[in-house]
């Protein structure tokens, strides 16, 4: 293979001064955005990753930088991710489709398409790094197989993305690079500034890239509208409070939307989906001690005895210290202080400081 990289280059600033750092390193680099034309209207003018106008900005960018620049079609792909998505929702669980697409769409699809062309590593722009270690007996002692890459928190805590790429595999993990990861966003818009690249002030996209006006409400009424229906909302005792208009529509912790004045605020405890019920209390009721995570991916030597890491359990939320039991396939995290709105079908992340060891889905 020759000494080159594929990045995805989804038309944003961080992709775009990821693509211009590898070539400084004398890297061959190739451009490639992800495009979703089932979308491509809907996502006009949206400030999401996949409209035409990124499509267009990230070639632009390409052409500044000198490099190949190629698109590739993953709308069937997406189709799928959309319909897990969905189906989450209605289980009474609460999605994080990001952790899914990463794995399963975006490195998988650049690590094959590198393949095809001969290149050796691919790279976006997220905010984490890697780093190759040669065998055990490094600061954790349990962190790295011989010969192992390891997956670090990025250098900006602000900006950290570490968390929505705990399911990557080693082989992915192994082929990749974080260009940005040891740069603050203000630095890399300052870069890009200097570089006079088009999208050095562009916002950045907040919303899951297919619901780019962040209503996935309106989504699911669209995709599974004979599933959403009304049912009671219940205090912790049982008791009718009023009703909902489906529980797809909540997910814990909301208090917004529940439509029943209750003279002191109250929030979504639980979903019942069984019953199609919302279980509602204080804010007393969303603290939780403990959880388990299933379909655990390990990004580092698998303990086989419990141990001691943060874990974090939402993308947005810090770290929280926790005792973490290993079992077959699952893990228990019994956290030092209770943690607030645990909601099954996020993700719960540990890390050893810097180095995320793995990670698994809240049930």
């Amino acid at each position: 293979m020759s000494h080159s990289t594929v990045i995805a280059m989804s038309g944003g600033v961080d992709s775009s001064v990821a693509a211009h750092l590898l070539k400084q390193q004398g890297r061959d680099v190739t451009g490639v955005f992800f495009w979703k034309p089932t979308y491509a209207d809907y996502c006009e003018g949206a400030a999401s990753c996949c409209s035409p106008a990124d499509a267009h900005d990230a070639a632009r960018v390409a052409e500044m930088l000198g490099i190949d620049f190629h698109v590739i079609n993953v709308a069937a792909e997406f189709e799928h991710l959309i319909d897990l998505f969905c189906r989450e929702y209605d289980a009474g669980r609460t999605p994080n489709p990001c952790t899914v697409c990463n794995p399963t769409i975006k490195f998988a699809k650049l690590i094959e398409f590198a393949d095809r062309i001969g290149a050796e590593q691919v790279a976006t722009g997220h905010y984490a790094r890697t780093e190759h270690r040669g065998g055990r007996g490094d600061h954790s002692g349990r962190g790295d197989r011989n010969g192992h890459s390891v997956l670090l928190r990025a250098a900006d805590p602000a900006k950290d993305q570490s968390y929505v790429l705990f399911a990557l595999t080693q082989d992915q993990l192994a082929r990749t690079v974080f260009p940005c990861g040891g740069m603050s966003k203000p630095d890399i818009r300052r870069l890009a500034a200097e570089l006079r690249l088009p999208v050095h002030d562009k916002p950045d996209s907040q919303e899951i890239c297919f619901v780019p006006d962040n209503d996935y409400r309106r989504l699911l009424r669209e995709r599974i509208p004979d599933s959403i229906k009304p049912g009671p909302v219940c205090g912790l005792d049982g008791a009718v409070l009023g009703e909902h208009p489906g529980v797809q529509l909540f997910t814990i912790g909301q208090r917004h939307g529940l439509r029943i004045a209750f003279g002191k605020p109250m929030y979504v405890v639980r979903l019942d989906r069984d019953t199609n019920t919302v279980i509602v209390g204080p804010d007393s009721a969303l603290m939780r001690r403990e959880l388990t995570v299933s379909q655990v991916n390990w990004l580092a030597e698998p303990p086989a005895e419990p141990f001691r890491a943060q874990v974090k359990i939402r993308y947005m939320q810090p770290a929280r210290p926790a005792t973490v039991t290993p079992m077959d396939g699952k893990a228990q995290i019994e956290f030092d202080e209770p943690v607030r709105a645990v909601a099954p079908g996020q993700a719960g992340v540990f890390y050893d400081d810097e180095m995320l060891l793995g990670g698994g889905w809240i049930e």
